[in-house]
């Protein structure tokens, strides 16, 4: 990589043992959770802006409607996501 990043094109992964490579394996579950979580954040901050914010942004602040409506967008949105796991979970061990 041109910016000094590490490429793995660099390593030869075979050479790793197993305890490494289990390692490896984790740090990029890991990090596709973290990037999964991230664009979910995006996408709920996207919704409920967009849903909250109709008129035009006069300040670097949301006035108080803006606000609790943000507030409650973003708890309906949890609320939503707990319960479909739920949903999973029981139609997983069913």
């Amino acid at each position: 990589m041109a910016d000094g990043g590490i490429n793995l094109n660099d390593f030869d992964l075979a050479k790793l043992n197993e305890s490494d490579k289990a390692e490896l394996r984790q740090f990029f579950a890991n990090e596709g959770q973290k990037a999964r979580i991230q664009t979910t954040v995006h996408n709920l901050t996207d919704m409920c802006f967009r849903k909250c914010v109709t008129g035009t942004v006069r300040s670097g602040k949301l006035d108080k409607s803006e606000e609790g409506c943000m507030a409650n967008c973003a708890d309906r949105f949890i609320d939503v996501s707990q319960l479909t796991v739920k949903h999973l979970q029981n139609l997983r061990q069913s």
